[in-house]
């Protein structure tokens, strides 16, 4: 049996949602026949299964196209935003596996569900129809809700689950009405004839652009923009920590690539209606998430609102309405990836069995009875902050540079007083760790060697980054190029 060479190409084209959903189910097939002392392996599995869609990424690169009449499409766009969610979900299954057995919830369904959400943004990275998109949103949302209450006896993480899946629930309503609007107001849901219907009016219906309003909406809260970022510092509190490292960083950079082809491609002509919303949201959503986190003792929750704030940084990019703006927003995601994903790593092995030791006094001398685990969180800290010779320090830069360029003066000196106030709280645990007698409560516990990796890899990410950023900017800005904005 030959296949037609055009179902040949679909299938090449999503072969990494393919891979990611083939380990998947396989780690459920097989947990049932393996030992509860070699469920660990399972990470392993998972861990190939990551590296394998990794692999995937480029045979779709080799072939770069529609797929399925158009309803995905591989682009170095997509490329781009694959790898970062992929290689951050990796980097998260290394986290996991030690925090796992310590916490006595070593289960195959844990990195399946990691696999499965990580298909869905793979799907949100590449759509090119509103509904596929809701369908890799569903797919991702689900999957990262049970994740979120995985540690099932602990009374906040329970929490965190419930207030995800109900706020989440809302949020999916709102992006489906917007796409009803959308598809009324053109008689397309798919993204870049709703680019050809509009450019053909003198003015955007008003129903397309409420559509696109509520689509915002729906949007803001995967992202965690404010006024919609309410639920995020206790969803990331109360999820297991290698979760909200995934959390922090693999939906948010899958979602910010689905909001940069709705608005960029399908509202390009209607920048002037959204830019504002953009912009007051940024504003809103860097000041919020500053201020919150300078008042914070525990280290989880200021690094949840910091989150907050970073997704404001981005919307200062975002508002750039350029293709320079798209290619700083696409450097700061994988920036901003490495630096969270690793950081929150850090405080997965730190916070001991159970999460008790979260506080900034927890971590007082550090420096001194772990100097390499203090090292790599204090060089995360800083790229957050944005010091020189930092991945998190050129993603700042080139994202005020875009708005710049596009005379959003005020957004940017807004942004440059925010990352002032964000120093203090970034530089108060790095005290702690360096300056402060050391705690005689603190036992050091080994790192394991996954986690090692792990680290090691988000380190040397961010260094490079800092220091030899032309391959990826370059790289960004082709993936910029390829969503032919008109």
């Amino acid at each position: 049996m030959q296949f037609p060479a055009e179902q040949i190409a679909n299938i090449q084209r999503v072969v990494p949602e393919i891979a990611l959903c083939f380990f998947g189910v396989l780690i459920m097939m097989v947990d049932p026949f393996v030992g509860a002392t070699r469920k660990r392996s399972l990470g392993w599995l998972g861990f190939i299964g990551a590296l394998a869609a990794l692999g995937c990424v480029r045979v779709a690169a080799w072939n770069p196209g529609p797929a399925y009449s158009d309803l995905m499409r591989v682009d170095a766009f997509s490329i781009f935003v694959h790898v970062i969610v992929i290689g951050a979900a990796a980097l998260a299954i290394l986290g996991s596996m030690q925090y796992l057995d310590d916490e006595n919830l070593q289960r195959g369904e844990y990195y399946a569900l990691v696999l499965f959400a990580t298909a869905g943004m793979g799907i949100l990275a590449g759509a090119n129809e509103l509904v596929t998109a809701f369908v890799g949103l569903e797919m991702s949302s689900i999957s990262t809700y049970v994740l979120a209450g995985f540690r099932k006896r602990a009374i906040q993480s329970n929490e965190a689950s419930l207030k995800y899946f109900i706020l989440g629930s809302f949020a999916t309503a709102f992006f489906l009405y917007g796409i009803a609007m959308v598809y009324g107001a053109t008689g397309t849901t798919r993204i870049d004839l709703v680019q050809t219907a509009l450019k053909g009016l003198a003015n955007s219906p008003a129903l397309a652009i409420l559509g696109l309003g509520l689509i915002f909406v729906g949007l803001g809260f995967k992202v965690v923009a404010a006024p919609f970022q309410i639920y995020a510092p206790d969803v990331y509190e109360g999820a297991p920590t290698p979760v909200t490292a995934l959390l922090a960083s693999a939906p948010k950079a899958a979602t910010f690539a689905l909001m940069l082809r709705i608005f960029y491609v399908s509202f390009g002509s209607a920048s002037s209606v959204w830019f504002w919303a953009v912009w007051i949201s940024a504003v809103l959503t860097m000041s919020i998430g500053n201020l919150a986190a300078l008042v914070q003792t525990n280290v989880k929750r200021m690094l949840a609102y910091s989150s907050v704030a970073h997704a404001g940084y981005i919307l200062v990019a975002f508002a750039a309405t350029t293709v320079v703006g798209v290619a700083a927003v696409l450097f700061y995601l994988a920036a901003y990836a490495l630096m969270k994903v690793g950081a929150f790593l850090v405080l997965a092995h730190l916070g001991q069995t159970g999460e008790k030791r979260l506080e900034i006094q927890d971590y007082a001398g550090l420096g001194q009875k772990q100097p390499v685990l203090a090292a790599c969180f204090s060089l995360f800290l800083l790229s957050l902050l944005g010091l020189p010779a930092t991945g998190g320090f050129l993603g700042k830069f080139f994202a005020f540079q875009a708005a710049l360029d596009s005379r959003i003066v005020w957004l940017v000196v807004i942004a440059a007083i925010n990352s002032v106030v964000g120093a203090y709280y970034y530089l108060r645990v790095i005290v702690a760790m360096y300056f402060w007698e050391p705690s005689k409560e603190y036992t050091p516990t080994k790192v394991a060697p996954a986690l090692v990796v792990a680290l090691i890899v988000a380190a040397a990410g961010t260094i490079y980054l800092g220091l030899f950023p032309a391959r990826v900017l370059l790289l960004a800005k082709s993936a910029a190029d390829s969503l032919s904005l008109r």
